[in-house]
């Protein structure tokens, strides 16, 4: 469930400004091949060049978002196609699972997201039948987002599309391994780049620590 945690970060936290004062991207080929990471190569966003984390950034942007990119579904045919999972029918039951600190059972993993740490005020599931899909609810188990994973998943590297109940497109993650993420809003802009438990700007500034890696 570490991999649903991480994707609600986006929803909770908000937009984070970016400086537009950079040097030009090099092209994707001119990417030296030890930064473009893939399995468990080292981490470098801290000692390679900004001409370089631009290149990275710009790779990993065109990976995510292409010709074939849902920006928005049709609102009608997304919640017919979702219409099963709209409601919670089994809230009561999730909630107090996931309060009393289950992650896991037969059937589902479970993620509870705490408002000052003791107010649940939302969880995910994840249907092991259905492992591509991640459903987030609110307290009163109405569907809020669905995450939506690359057909590759769990096998690294993967992608993750979430969207709202609307089925409008909220943001995309390109999952290199369990400790590093891409991650990007609707819009295309860089939101930044996961690291075990820190996120670093496009600058290499850290600007988030998170608690669930």
């Amino acid at each position: 469930m570490k991999k649903i945690a991480v994707l609600l970060l986006i929803l909770m936290l908000g937009k984070a400004g970016v400086s537009a004062d950079v040097e030009p991207a090099k092209t994707i080929e001119s990417i030296p091949s030890e930064i473009v990471l893939t399995g468990n190569l080292v981490f470098d966003w801290l000692d390679i060049s900004q001409v370089e984390r631009d290149a990275v950034i710009a790779k990993y942007e065109q990976e995510l978002f292409t010709e074939d990119t849902v920006y928005k579904y049709k609102k009608k045919e997304f919640r017919k196609e979702y219409s099963e999972y709209l409601k919670d029918k089994d809230y009561k039951r999730h909630y107090m699972l996931v309060k009393n600190g289950v992650k896991e059972t037969d059937t589902e993993n479970l993620c509870g997201f705490y408002y000052k740490d003791n107010l649940l005020i939302s969880y995910a599931v994840q249907y092991k039948n259905d492992m591509k899909t991640v459903y987030y609810y609110d307290a009163m188990g109405k569907l809020r987002y669905i995450d939506k994973f690359s057909e590759n998943y769990p096998n690294f590297p993967y992608m993750s599309k979430q969207y709202r109940a609307n089925g409008t497109l909220v943001s995309a993650i390109y999952f290199i391994s369990h400790d590093m993420q891409y991650m990007y809003e609707a819009d295309k802009k860089f939101k930044g780049a996961w690291y075990k438990d820190k996120m670093y700007d496009r600058h290499a500034k850290q600007t988030l620590t998170r608690t669930n890696w």
